[in-house]
């Protein structure tokens, strides 16, 4: 006759069973602070490259590994480089955006209804196959359906500091409108799509 299992040994087991998913969600969690994380896009300042609702997957290890749940660096890295589609916090609000770097420290940068220029001199546009494209850093598509947005500078960026836009130029709330981005605000960079209208994919940034 089989002895039954002590009530003991019952409450004794499912503590250990909470404390290994604590455990694991504790790891999962630390990770996502320091590691790697998604981050969905509510708005489309970032057309035609992110669309409304896309779920991006940021290396937030790309530029600084931090205390796990901080803005403290223990470690830099280079970067972040002009053309990085980045996360960042908000000067303004403190909400988490997706942006593009378009400028770093010692740049001398002016945008001009809606294209950009480096000590006067306007970066490449040109239309391939009916989009737009900058040639900023190894380029990327940009929307200039609705205008180009503020005018901006020119203006030396600061040491420590990067000017971020939506490629959307003419609908986006960005560093034309809050101003310069602390290096310690960009959260990470965003390095694909994983999921679109429901379905995964994988469109690099």
């Amino acid at each position: 006759m089989a002895t039954p299992e002590r009530p003991t040994n019952r409450r004794a087991s499912r503590i250990k069973d909470v404390a290994a998913v604590a455990a694991a969600a504790f790891i999962v969690l630390i990770g996502r602070s320091s590691l790697a994380d998604h981050y969905h896009v509510p708005t489309e300042s970032m057309l035609p490259t992110v669309v409304a609702h896309d779920h991006i997957i940021v290396n937030k290890a790309a530029y600084a590994l931090r205390v796990p749940f901080s803005h403290v660096q223990v470690v830099e890295f280079s970067g972040p480089a002009r053309g990085d589609v980045v996360v960042l916090e908000s000067p303004e609000s403190g909400i988490v955006l997706l942006k593009r770097v378009v400028a770093v420290p010692g740049d001398m940068v002016e945008v001009a209804n809606g294209t950009l220029l480096f000590n006067g001199q306007p970066v490449p546009i040109e239309k391939k196959g009916g989009a737009v494209i900058e040639g900023l850093g190894p380029g990327h598509g940009l929307r200039l359906d609705d205008g180009g947005g503020p005018n901006f500078g020119p203006v030396e960026v600061p040491e420590g500091k990067y000017l971020v836009l939506g490629d959307n130029r003419g609908n986006s709330r960005d560093g034309r409108f809050f101003g310069f981005v602390k290096r310690e605000a960009i959260l990470g960079r965003a390095v694909a799509v994983l999921a679109r209208e429901g379905s995964l994919t994988w469109i690099g940034l």
